[in-house]
This record gives C-alpha cells, structure tokens and sequence, in this order.
C-alpha cells in the first residue's frame, strides 16, 4: 500500500525559507509525477507545485511561482518543496501526492500523505 510522509513544515517568519519533503513507500516512486498541495483555514485545497515522472517539466501555481521550487530524488523516494520569501498568505496544511500524469487538480492523483502544517508569521 502506497504511503507518503511529509516533513518539514514548522513556525517561520515572513520573507524566510522552508524546505519540505515527501517520502514515498509502497509504490514504484519512478512511476509517478509527484505534486504539492495545499489548503489553508475555511479554504479549498490548492495546487502549489507539481512535477513529472523524469522531472524534466514542472508547473507552479501563479501566486507560488519565482518564490517556490520542487524537486525529486528518485533515488531517495523523495520530492521537496524548497520554499522561500514565504508570506502569511502561505500559511497552510502542505500535502504530497502521487499521480500517473501530471494534473493540476486533485482528481489526477492517487495517493496522498497527511500533511505538514506551515506557519508564516508577520
């Protein structure tokens, strides 16, 4: 059974940085394009980062790009969120999750983690 693990998130300052990462079990990492969402108090779950199974074509959510980078080690089964020049508005339970093609929506995906909580203080 596919099993995905977040860490990484934690309590930071606006304009700081926070790296995230996803780990992955029981499921052939290599296979799968790996994407980050999120979803903060009272709102929908929102895409924020998504890569392809080579890694060779990533794609942002407008309001993350320039600031956010993802990234996969497939040697690790892992996938990260290197965030920087975080805001308030970042503030958000942060999710992985594992697709056969890349989507910018949930449907697309068929695995999910659960989650890890990023605080961004003024």
């Amino acid at each position: 059974q596919a099993h995905l693990v977040e860490s990484g998130g934690g309590l930071v300052q606006a304009g700081d940085s926070l790296k995230l990462s996803c780990v992955a079990s029981g499921l052939t990492f290599a296979r799968f394009s790996m994407g980050w969402f999120r979803q903060a108090p009272g709102k929908e779950r929102e895409f924020v980062a998504g890569v392809t199974q080579t890694g060779t074509i990533t794609k942002y959510a407008e309001s993350v790009k320039g600031r956010f980078s993802i990234s996969r080690d497939d040697a690790k089964n892992t996938v990260y969120l290197q965030m920087s020049s975080l805001r308030a508005e970042d503030t958000a339970v942060y999710s992985c999750a594992a697709a056969g093609l890349l989507g910018i929506t949930p449907d697309f995906f068929d695995y999910w983690g659960q989650g890890t909580k990023v605080t961004v203080s003024t």
